[in-house]
């Protein structure tokens, strides 16, 4: 029974001293040179969203009668909105409309600001 007591002990000698030896640090690697970029371009505007497009006459009562394009309209919608305090308060989300734009929104009263492209988008020709 002694042999093997030390066999076992010789066993988790020599495991003890293989998990205490350690690993020589890595060199840290040399960065690689950066590639030069490419001449930043301007991002071009999709011409669909830049195509003027005539409100009908229920959304020109909010944006005006002259043709704008989508990004026009609805940055005018969202300046209504915000010069006459539609947006709720709790919910950010949404907004409430008043008489103009619930006759743009279908009649509803509360629209969330996804659903009010959409809805707008009907305005337009």
């Amino acid at each position: 029974m002694a042999t093997r007591k030390g066999k076992k002990s010789k066993k988790s000698a020599k495991k003890a001293g293989k998990k205490s030896a350690r690993k020589p640090a890595k060199k840290a690697k040399k960065a690689a040179p950066k590639k030069a970029k490419k001449a930043a371009s301007k991002r071009k505007p999709n011409a669909a969203f830049m195509k003027a497009m005539t409100p009908s006459s229920t959304l020109a009562a909010v944006v005006g009668s002259m043709p704008l394009p989508r990004t026009e309209v609805t940055k005018k919608i969202w300046d209504y909105i915000k010069k006459n305090k539609l947006q709720d308060a709790i919910n950010r989300r949404m907004i409430n409309a008043d008489e103009k734009l619930r006759q743009v929104f279908g009649g509803r009263s509360k629209v969330s600001m996804f659903e009010m492209t959409k809805l707008v988008s009907g305005h337009l020709k």
